[in-house]
């Protein structure tokens, strides 16, 4: 049994984060918690006090019809011995089953291994997706950890506006995004996450696959991008750690200086704004 490190929340101004982009192990639930053992030592060496996976990173995500049997198994107890083993909080990638249907889910995991939150991917890309889960129907919760807000998306979800608006406005200084972005869709990891983050003063950090898998190549290019679109830390390729510090009191002063969630008109774009009759027509 692993050792459990005590463990009480103490706002502050910063905190260390930690990405791993990784191929993983398609299948083997095994050697990904064993890889999530090892990448756990290495953030909480390196001062992280949260670790963000990949999409469905504890299965695979093009792993065919193994995902929905793998999803009714327990997949979260070993992440949250992990967790708790090291001292360190997870946003963590699994399948989940839930009354007769699969979500492709990502679970918030507190540094003494207790589960604060969960998101289940609300935009399903593809026939994969939708072949395998159903869509879940709530926008990101927002989890409070250590003085940061946190939301949750994963992957597909980042790419629409209002998902990051609505997190934005609820309240989150930083959006962790599991993700497992295939080719062709380099661009996304390169340019428009920058343009999330600045259109909504807020930290993003987008932890991809690498590597094949199935019927897939993914596009790796993780990232960890600031309020003011400033990339903080990236890799193109590879198994690797991604680190950035996340400081609240930034993205308070980003919205100060760049008002675009206080400035925002959201009576123009309800129903009957837009059935309302221009009066000079």
């Amino acid at each position: 049994m692993a050792r459990i490190h005590p463990w009480t929340p103490t706002p502050k101004a910063l905190m260390k984060i930690s990405g791993l982009q990784t191929a993983g192990t398609p299948g083997d639930v095994d050697a990904n918690l064993h890889e999530l053992d090892a990448a756990c030592r290495r953030a909480r060496a390196e001062g992280a006090e949260l670790l963000i996976t990949t999409e469905l990173f504890v299965t695979g995500y093009d792993i065919g019809d193994a995902v929905r049997d793998l999803a009714r198994t327990d997949l979260l107890s070993p992440a949250r011995e992990i967790a708790a083993s090291h001292g360190i909080a997870l946003v963590l990638g699994a399948p989940e089953h839930d009354v007769g249907a699969c979500y492709n889910s990502a679970f918030f995991i507190d540094p003494a291994g207790a589960v604060l939150g969960r998101h289940r991917k609300n935009h399903l890309f593809g026939e994969l997706d939708r072949r395998y889960f159903t869509p879940g129907d709530l926008p990101a919760p927002v989890i409070d950890y250590a003085g940061v807000r946190i939301a949750m998306l994963i992957c597909y979800d980042v790419e629409f506006p209002e998902n990051v608006r609505a997190a934005a406005l609820a309240g989150a200084d930083l959006v962790a995004v599991p993700t497992a972005q295939m080719q062709p869709y380099e661009f996304i990891a390169e340019h428009l996450l920058r343009v999330r983050a600045w259109e909504n003063q807020i930290y993003i950090a987008y932890v991809n696959h690498d590597g094949d898998e199935g019927s897939l190549r993914y596009v790796g290019r993780s990232s960890i991008v600031s309020p003011s679109a400033t990339v903080l830390d990236s890799v193109e390729h590879g198994n690797r750690l991604l680190f950035a510090t996340v400081d609240p009191h930034t993205v308070r002063q980003a919205r100060k200086a760049n008002p675009y969630l206080t400035d925002l008109r959201p009576d123009l774009f309800t129903p009957s704004a837009r059935a309302t009759k221009d009066p000079s027509c």
